[in-house]
């Protein structure tokens, strides 16, 4: 299994609050605990050339997962098309957090992916709604976030395949917090949690759903796609 970790890691992350947290990056932070249960993981971010993803890496990727923030536009639309189309062909994909509003997470579901958010230092409450799904897998009734932005409805996706997980936060809000999709052969996980500056990463039943998307995610094969083509009748027309 072969992962790759993307991470925009802009400036704002190189210091203050969310170095303090992440040292290294969020990416680093992540493709860390995914090592340590024997998962080959690699790391991308924004400034590499082709914004962190060729083709090369692209074409050895199983599963990609994308945390972005502040820079959704500075992502190219050749490398979201790439993406897509790689998606489409079965790799599985985990968009954390904010990266609902990232250029691929909007492509694919094809909505504004809009929510309400408030960054008060409040407390989340992450409920298990789908205890039987493989993401969900020994991560318990609910998990307690002391400090997390929040992320309120109404979420502007489509209908999701799969409900998992749907927060509470102390201001009173709710939100469907991991969602599952399917576009052409690849399987799609978003997931809430993971503001920059609350060390949310770090968190050991987090780790364990990012794990578990990680193996739910992940294709049995990649399928060329097929192509639009002129046919001729097999019988006598």
């Amino acid at each position: 299994m072969n992962v790759t970790v993307w991470n925009e890691y802009s400036d704002y992350q190189k210091s203050g609050k969310t170095k303090e947290i992440y040292p290294d990056g969020i990416h680093n932070e992540i493709a860390s605990f995914l090592r340590q249960t024997g998962i080959k993981a690699r790391t991308a971010v924004l400034d590499e050339n082709e914004d962190g993803l060729t083709d090369e890496i692209l074409n050895n990727t199983d599963v990609l997962i994308w945390w972005g923030h502040r820079l959704h536009d500075s992502v190219s639309d050749r490398t979201v098309e790439r993406i897509v189309q790689r998606v489409y062909m079965g790799m599985g994909i985990i968009f954390l957090h904010s990266a609902h509003m990232s250029k691929p997470f909007k492509r694919l579901m094809g909505t504004s992916c809009t929510l309400k958010y408030r960054e008060a230092d409040e407390s989340e409450r992450l409920w298990t709604v789908n205890p039987i799904h493989p993401i969900a897998k020994d991560v318990g009734e609910y998990i307690e976030l002391e400090k997390e932005e929040m992320y309120g409805e109404f979420f502007d996706i489509p209908k999701p395949e799969e409900l998992v997980f749907i927060g509470w936060f102390k201001g009173g809000e709710i939100f469907r917090s991991g969602v599952t999709y399917t576009r052409g052969y690849g399987k799609i996980f978003y997931f809430q949690p993971g503001h920059e500056t609350y060390p949310i990463y770090k968190n050991t039943a987090i780790q364990k759903i990012i794990i578990n998307a990680v193996n739910w995610a992940v294709p049995k094969t990649i399928f060329p796609l097929p192509e639009c083509k002129n046919s001729k009748p097999l019988e006598k027309l």
